[in-house]
């Protein structure tokens, strides 16, 4: 049985969001750098001294340090600084002390640069499993540990890509910027465009949007305005999966402020796909592991007081058609024994 951790880092979490999405630190100056002072022929100048990635410092002139523009915005930065580092104890503790799930690393560091180029802002979500690793703080409960992925998947719906009119950096740029090693990836159809990017080790970085159901569209990646040059591959039931979506925090640095789907959708989603997938042979380990999903969060929700949506959602999708009560009955059939009843039961009053 899955219970919640204790209210002190429920609270806990709850500030480190609302520290993370009021985060608005320029560019210029992140808090992983400090400000220097350095005398030059008898008169104080401020440098910037930021990591290199590497080891070592890169340093940036600033300006005089008797210019009072900047001299306020060093002082402003102090303050910034506390704040980033107390933020990364939350981090620490929740992760220690807690027992929640953090990113590894390297998806963190490509999680946090496209937060930082705008991604949420422009109604980005992040999806698949790193996006389930943050409904461990999301819903103030452990997971399991052994929740690892080799990839980030991302999405954004077809028609508000088209309409925000504002646009991310080159998506190759700014992975680039991370492993100079990454690649776009070649879509199977043919198409020059491209939604998914890879690094020599093999991690992918893949963009989703919303299936638009005409035949033209289909098997083809849609071209994004907003994706800095990415497209999206096309996916049925991502709108379900994405609609009112929800924010949430990504435990690494000092915490990342991202949009997840609604954990209710999210668990309905992976019933659906799993149920897709029951015929297929060569997906046996990714059914499994939309099973295992679901299973934790049925299991999960109605613990956390998010029972009554869960079967809203439910509901929501079975009345979508035939192919959805299929999909859904049959993953529920095969759900695993512990998550069996709590999932049969929701399946089995929607059948009456």
């Amino acid at each position: 049985m899955i219970k919640q951790i204790d209210l002190m880092f429920r609270t806990m979490v709850a500030e480190l969001q609302q520290r993370a999405f009021d985060d608005d630190w320029a560019e210029d100056f992140p808090p992983s750098g400090r400000f220097v002072p350095v005398a030059v022929d008898g008169r104080r100048y401020w440098y910037f001294d930021q990591p290199d990635g590497e080891g070592g410092q890169k340093r940036r002139y600033v300006g005089p340090a008797d210019d009072p523009l900047i001299s306020e915005r060093v002082e402003t930065f102090k303050g910034e600084k506390s704040d980033f580092k107390a933020r990364r104890k939350f981090v620490s503790t929740l992760t220690r002390e807690a027992g929640l799930i953090a990113a590894d690393r390297f998806t963190g560091d490509i999680v946090q640069a496209l937060a930082k180029a705008g991604l949420f802002r422009l109604r980005g979500v992040l999806i698949g499993t790193v996006a389930f690793q943050c409904y461990s703080a999301y819903l103030g409960i452990r997971l399991p540990s052994a929740i690892l992925t080799g990839d980030a998947d991302l999405a954004q719906d077809f028609a508000i890509s088209a309409e925000v009119a504002d646009s991310l950096p080159p998506i190759l740029d700014l992975l680039k910027g991370l492993d100079p090693t990454f690649r776009a990836v070649p879509h199977i159809s043919g198409s020059s465009r491209s939604h998914a990017f890879r690094n020599q080790t093999g991690y992918r970085v893949e963009f989703m949007t919303t299936n638009r159901g005409a035949e033209e569209y289909s098997d083809k990646p849609a071209n994004m305005p907003a994706l800095g040059g990415a497209s999206a591959e096309p996916l049925r039931f991502m709108d379900f999966l994405i609609r009112d979506p929800v924010r949430s925090i990504l435990l690494h640095g000092a915490g990342i402020s991202v949009v997840i789907p609604d954990p209710c959708r999210y668990a309905v989603h992976k019933l659906i796909i799993a149920g897709r997938r029951q015929n297929d042979a060569g997906g046996q380990a990714k059914r499994d592991k939309d099973l295992r999903q679901a299973g934790i969060l049925f299991d999960a929700l109605p613990v956390t007081g998010h029972g009554p949506s869960l079967a809203d959602a439910l509901e929501e999708a079975w009345d979508r058609g035939p192919a959805w009560k299929l999909a859904i009955s049959e993953a529920a059939e095969t759900m695993h024994k512990e998550y069996w009843d709590a999932i049969n039961r929701m399946v089995g009053t929607l059948k009456r």
